[in-house]
């Protein structure tokens, strides 16, 4: 019964239908060929004075052009002799050459062909709905669906290549089958039944895709990534409903990590009037302080509800003692965040204005962070190992090896308040980290991350801040698909809020021990409406109240473990 719906594909298909015949027309020739052989083998065999029956004639020329050659029957005559090697021959060509090749070319192959597509699905169930359609697999779309497979989103990916959809089902992705220019394959993807399209190809096929999809329905939302910005326009002309720069997304954001820009507290997430923002520590007053004295929540109103350190997520105590290496997290409103960049931003600690900044590669990314740290009039310098690059750019570019000391030094290692890795490639982003730590063990390092799996690796290596471009992206999007549900920022800390839950309702929050058992901290209230920021931990939690949670990606998989099913 498996491979009933293979045999009716194989059947019905017109290629499959050509080879037949094909084979047919062969197969009848081999069979004529082989009648006049035994034809002719009886007529020599009288000329040699013998006589055998015709069964006997055919059964000489099958064994003779397939090479067996029993020895059995045999020619005296130099004629007879000559007749079975071109019988001999031209059964090496038909039989063992041309046979196996047009059964395989004509036949296995479509067979297997046939038996991959049934394999690998050409449309959704119809009873599918508020599904997710991706037309592209990349490291960011990876890394969005290990998301929705942890929040249970349906999805589909369209892959337009047999082999390589049937590679990817093999390796679990719930791939179909399907032209990317195609309205069918919309429509076999239950498009007006679905939630959102994400688009993460190249431009030209982003646009094709818009138009196309935006033949069958208006309504769908479609998320799509610009690899050039003069392409957005064209790409929001068609009806794209979010175009992001995940490239210049993340220039800016290892920019704006570098100690001594200083633009204020950078927001990160949101929940209503609930504002989450980043400081990294370095060049604040805030270095080498424990949190009590930094006073920063007696300032401002602001609380300190998180640190990282080199990937590390922490919750705060007031005896910790905040590090140059380290990023605070601070929840408030956007008052109290003003008022944070009132009293801080004169107070941080001012670097030499000598002192430059290191980008290590002249792609996108390192001239997007050249760009914001020039707006800041922070001096840098770009090493680009490609002289097409360097002859195309402006600014301060050093063409050269970046992991070669002598270039390091001629663009200013010794006296560089930091290192931006933005190489496209990750062994390489691994490489210079580590070797700029060897280098400058002081120096701040700022790295990206291509694949999620290599930040952990770079933090190895040395780096202060990794960024991952596929996080980043995924984080973007599935902030879209979940607005008032998740917040996700720096690497693996994500935001939640969840209704309290059963067996926590009338305690308060030191009772509830939710941090100590899950990691997570709560880090305000949401009562009818109106949020109690930084509330204080006799508060107790009433029924309906809905807690704002902050922790790392396993934190809140054990909070959900402990009390989803309250």
């Amino acid at each position: 019964m498996k491979s009933f719906p293979v045999i009716i594909y194989f059947l019905q298909n017109q290629t499959t239908k050509r080879n037949f015949i094909f084979l047919s027309k062969f197969f009848v020739f081999l069979v004529g060929i082989i009648s006049v052989y035994s034809v002719l083998f009886h007529i020599l065999m009288q000329y040699e004075g013998r006589d055998y029956s015709w069964i006997t004639g055919f059964y000489w020329a099958l064994t003779v052009m397939s090479t067996l050659g029993f020895g059995d029957i045999t020619f005296h005559t130099d004629l007879g002799l000559f007749f079975t090697l071109v019988v001999l021959l031209s059964g090496v060509v038909f039989l063992l050459i041309l046979l196996p090749f047009t059964i395989v070319q004509f036949f296995y192959a479509p067979w297997i062909e046939a038996r991959q597509k049934a394999r690998t699905p050409q449309e959704l169930p119809e009873d599918v709905a508020n599904h997710i359609i991706i037309t592209n697999l990349d490291p960011v779309t990876a890394n969005l669906i290990k998301k929705l497979k942890k929040y249970r989103y349906q999805y589909a990916l369209v892959v337009p290549d047999l082999n390589k959809a049937q590679e990817l089902h093999d390796q679990g992705y719930n791939v179909v089958v399907g032209d990317l220019d195609d309205p069918v394959t919309y429509v076999r993807l239950r498009l007006h039944k679905a939630t959102l399209v994400i688009a993460t190809n190249d431009d030209l096929t982003n646009t094709s895709i818009a138009f196309t999809i935006r033949e069958l329905t208006d309504k769908i939302h479609i998320i799509t990534n610009a690899d050039n910005e003069h392409s957005i326009d064209i790409l929001e002309f068609p009806g794209n409903t979010h175009v992001f720069e995940f490239m210049k997304m993340l220039g800016q954001g290892l920019a704006r990590r570098t100690p001594g820009l200083f633009t204020g507290a950078s927001i990160v997430g949101n929940f209503g009037p609930l504002l989450i923002a980043e400081v990294p520590a370095a060049g604040t007053p805030f270095v080498e302080k424990t949190l009590m004295k930094t006073e920063i929540r007696e300032t401002t109103g602001l609380t300190v509800v998180g640190l990282w350190e080199r990937g590390k997520f922490t919750a705060p105590l007031p005896q910790t003692v905040i590090s140059s290496s380290m990023v605070l997290v601070l929840a408030g409103s956007e008052e109290q965040l003003k008022r944070y960049d009132t009293l801080f931003t004169v107070a941080c600690t001012p670097y030499s204005e000598d002192a430059p900044v290191l980008i290590l590669g002249g792609g996108r990314v390192g001239h997007t962070a050249a760009d914001t740290l020039e707006e800041s009039n922070i001096a840098y310098t770009i090493i680009e190992k490609s002289a097409t690059i360097v002859g195309k750019s402006k600014g301060n570019h050093i063409q050269g090896d970046a992991a070669d000391i002598n270039t390091l030094r001629k663009a200013g290692i010794e006296d560089a308040r930091a290192v931006l890795v933005t190489t496209h490639h990750d062994a390489m982003n691994i490489y210079l980290t580590f070797y700029c730590r060897q280098l400058r063990p002081d120096i701040v390092i700022i790295s990206r991350a291509i694949e999620e799996r290599t930040v952990s690796k770079l933090y190895r290596a040395g780096a202060d801040l990794v960024m991952s471009s596929a996080s980043l992206g995924a984080n973007s999007i599935l902030n879209i698909l979940r607005p008032n549900e998740l917040s996700m920022f720096t690497e693996g800390l994500n935001i939640f809020s969840r209704t309290v839950p059963v067996k926590l309702i009338g305690k308060s929050l030191i009772e509830s021990k939710v941090r100590e058992q899950s990691g997570c901290t709560v880090i305000a209230i949401s009562t009818k409406g109106q949020q109690n920021v930084s509330p204080d931990p006799a508060t107790r939690l009433q029924q309906h109240d809905e807690i704002i949670l902050i922790g790392t990606t396993e934190a809140e998989a054990k909070f959900l473990e402990i009390y989803h099913k309250s």
